[in-house]
């Protein structure tokens, strides 16, 4: 996958940090001389384009006609908007992500500016509060824009309904995929045949019904 960062700060050089680590092929742009001497200290030299994010030259120069992801990382709303906006009705990028600086503008990050994918750093924590003190463990990773799915995360504790159990055999609802199972610090991509172990960690995608379903397997029994 071929990643595109716009905005170099602290997020996006994060960002390609981690995206680099998993093998993906990242390249950032970045135009502040002190933001581009510090990329130029943390990461390679030919993943950093200098110049400014709207530019038509050097994001051609980034390779941006053959992204298959731009992820607008600055600290300006108008700025991450017009961004998403510029690479897909311009160059057709298939998937964009935004970052909200300010959460009053949320509401503009969406499919009107080609936004797919709007990260709101504010609203994940308040959600994440809220769905932790009513559903325990589970930890909600990401809110899905296109409805009402979300990326969850949950740790298997030994006295689970599903230890023991196969993914085919939990009665999830017809809304809840189990997408990936970490186990022992490996990730694997699970199967129906696939039998849960207390410790697991759990990465499913579901909407609400599915999330309260699976947070009852999931939830450790009382002695009886």
């Amino acid at each position: 996958m071929f990643v595109i960062v716009a905005g170099g700060g602290r997020l996006g050089a994060q960002l390609t940090r981690s995206l680099l680590a998993q093998d993906y092929q990242v390249h950032v742009v970045e135009d502040r001389p002190a933001v581009l001497s510090r990329l130029h200290r943390e990461l390679p030299t030919e993943t950093i384009f200098e110049g400014k994010v709207l530019d038509p030259k050097v994001l051609e120069a980034a390779g941006i006609q053959k992204a298959n992801v731009v992820a607008a990382c600055t600290a300006m709303d108008e700025l991450n908007l017009a961004m998403c906006y510029e690479a897909r009705t311009r160059y057709h990028v298939p998937r964009t992500v935004a970052r909200v600086n300010d959460p009053n503008h949320a509401w503009l990050f969406n499919d009107m500016f080609k936004v797919d994918v709007a990260i709101n750093q504010a609203d994940i924590m308040s959600k994440i509060l809220q769905e932790e003190m009513s559903m325990g463990d589970m930890i909600t990773l990401m809110k899905l824009r296109r409805g009402n799915y979300s990326l969850i995360e949950e740790k298997i504790p030994p006295r689970a309904q599903a230890v023991g159990v196969s993914i085919m055999n939990l009665g999830l609802t017809d809304h809840c995929v189990i997408a990936a199972v970490i186990r022992k610090g490996e990730v694997t991509v699970p199967r129906g045949v696939t039998v849960l172990e207390a410790g697991d960690e759990i990465l499913a995608i579901t909407d609400q019904a599915g999330a309260n379903r699976l947070a009852e397997l999931l939830r450790a029994r009382e002695d009886e």
